[in-house]
């Protein structure tokens, strides 16, 4: 729970400066292509809510000796330092160094969300609180991890090879959709990654639709990645569904008679 207070003080989502403002603006909306506008970084509040609300589910009798709890909770605390320490590197400058720790960070919330379908929820309220707060903070560090590839490469001058920079706003863009449909075919549509990460993808189009830098094509781009992301949703979890006889896999995951995610 340190660790998460820790993290929401840093992040400047308490006051003080916010993660955008620092490294020079590196990381503000209008950086590069593909930053998404200043209203995404809203969905920390609600991410960082949910980690609160796991730490103390996690604490309760019932889980402390819930084989579940105990593969994905040193996963979860590993998020929380590398969380931590992407806003350090972020709030002292060390930007070079803030994208092998959210590169880390998105495997290890792989892992943790690997985990939590491997193995079921026994109730709604598991679901909800360790699925639903993990869901959202991979979804969301996915498309966080390719603004902040583009953000260092920017700001180390790099120019593209010779390309035009909405070629590879675009190519990222795609990228970043790409990883949301992938997710929802290996989540079996799962709501929670899906919505984050379109979130993201959403406040791109906005930056680039509304503000400067303008790009039409960047915006178009993300907002098709958008609509690619949860049509692929909804179609995996109309076939979970009817696989698991008409129950959503959220709802049917702790059911035994349920199809397992593995």
């Amino acid at each position: 729970m340190v660790a998460v207070v820790g993290s929401f003080i840093g992040s400047g989502a308490a006051g003080g400066q916010r993660v955008q403002d620092a490294a020079g603006g590196a990381l503000a909306a209008d950086a590069t292509l593909v930053a998404p506008g200043g209203g995404a970084f809203s969905i920390w509040s609600l991410i960082y809510f949910g980690l609160l609300a796991y730490a103390v589910w996690q604490f309760l009798p019932a889980q402390r000796t819930d084989e579940r709890h105990r593969r994905i909770g040193p996963w979860i605390a590993a998020s929380l330092l590398l969380n931590a320490a992407w806003i350090l590197s972020i709030q002292f400058d060390l930007l070079w160094l803030s994208v092998p720790v959210i590169a880390a960070l998105l495997v290890v919330l792989v892992a943790a969300f690997r985990i939590g379908l491997a193995l079921r929820p026994k109730s709604m309220t598991d679901a909800l609180v360790t699925d639903g707060t993990i869901g959202l903070y991979l979804g969301w560090v996915c498309v966080a991890t390719i603004a902040n590839v583009a953000a260092v490469l920017v700001a180390a001058g790099f120019d593209g090879f010779g390309l035009p920079p909405e070629t590879w706003s675009v190519a990222l863009v795609a990228v970043a959709g790409l990883l949301g449909m992938a997710l929802a075919v290996w989540d079996r549509g799962r709501i929670a990654p899906a919505l984050s990460l379109s979130w993201g993808l959403a406040w791109i189009a906005v930056a680039r639709l509304t503000d400067e830098p303008s790009s039409t094509v960047t915006g178009i781009a993300a907002i098709v990645a958008v609509v690619a992301v949860l049509l692929t949703t909804t179609a995996m979890r109309v076939v979970a569904m009817r696989a698991a006889g008409g129950r959503a896999p959220d709802i049917a995951a702790h059911d035994p008679s349920a199809p397992r995610a593995d």
